[in-house]
């Protein structure tokens, strides 16, 4: 019998992730990628020590109570972790952590991406090219918004709103934000800081959503914020589909209120509001903020290294 810990790996996990999980642990992994609704991963975590798991995996006050006592931490391959009760993971005695900073850099680019796609109307070209419809050019030929000059809010300048900050000083957008409480100066970089969120819609030519989803910031983005910006503005969205009111930003899309959003997270994904396919000024893409070879990896790793912590005895490095 093998005496290293017992690991329960709930979805399929890169390869060099996979590979250091099976080499360190007694792992039992998932390579079909098949969900677990909560009976199955129930019957899975018997006899375990830990689980990896993803935001997939809803770790409910009911789920904990239920799991086996063998079970002695949750590590969650992501920065959110609105998908697991983390007072009732702590208060059963059991250690959870996830995976912040190492995505940082991934995330704003995409949301840079997201941004131009918007601006620049990217989906509606991509569709004359891919349609076989772009048979003329024209001097007003799907124009879109300037940068440089304009205004960029912040909803959330941690890690991520601060990597989106520097890409977008240069491209000459104005940076403000909004937090909880104001950054220090050195990591404001001139930043602009706004005492509430209706404040920041105010001066947001473009707005960037960087926010946990939490109680507070749940439908944040509704439609008196929409009504708070300026017009033709563009929103992102790269944290979480649950912080737009899908509603209020689909009839301002509809309306023209909104110039355009570029949208990578959804409520209930992967089953968004079917509304959006029908946008010409929607650029959609499906949760690929940490995509990519690099921070896929570094994200397992973080999980790996939290677990590697705990069973060496010592303190988890991003514990929640």
């Amino acid at each position: 019998m093998s005496d290293r810990p017992r690991l329960l790996v709930t979805r399929r996990m890169p390869d060099a992730v996979t590979a250091r999980a099976a080499r360190d642990y007694d792992a039992v992994l998932n390579p079909e990628d098949v969900i677990m609704p909560p009976e199955t991963l129930l019957r899975a975590a018997e006899g375990k020590d830990a689980m990896l798991i993803c935001s997939s995996e809803k770790i409910t006050a009911e789920l904990v109570a239920a799991l086996p006592d063998s079970v002695r931490i949750i590590s969650t391959f992501s920065v959110g972790h609105e998908h697991i009760d983390v007072e009732a993971v702590k208060a059963s005695g059991r250690a959870v952590t996830n995976t912040p900073e190492v995505l940082n850099e991934a995330v704003a680019d995409l949301a840079i991406l997201l941004l131009l796609g918007a601006a620049r109307r990217g989906h509606e070209g991509q569709s004359l090219v891919r349609d076989g419809r772009w048979n003329r050019w024209h001097t007003t030929m799907l124009l879109g918004k300037d940068l440089g000059g304009a205004r960029l809010g912040i909803l959330g300048m941690g890690g991520i709103g601060r990597a989106i900050a520097r890409r977008a000083r240069g491209f000459g957008l104005e940076i403000h934000y909004h937090n909880r409480r104001p950054l220090p100066a050195e990591l404001e970089e001139g930043a602009v800081y706004h005492d509430s969120p209706e404040a920041l819609a105010a001066v947001s030519d473009f707005l960037s959503v960087n926010c946990p989803s939490t109680a507070e910031t749940r439908g944040l983005v509704d439609a008196a914020f929409i009504d708070a910006m300026p017009k033709d503005a563009v929103l992102v969205n790269t944290a979480r589909g649950d912080i737009v009111d899908d509603d209020a930003v689909i009839a301002a899309l509809t309306s023209g209120r909104l110039f355009a959003a570029g949208l990578d997270v959804f409520a209930g994904e992967p089953d968004l509001d079917p509304r959006y396919r029908g946008l010409a000024n929607a650029f959609l893409l499906p949760h690929l903020g940490s995509a990519t070879f690099g921070t896929r990896d570094a994200m397992g790793f973080c999980c790996l290294d939290n677990l590697d912590a705990f069973f060496a005895g010592k303190p988890c490095p991003t514990a929640l």
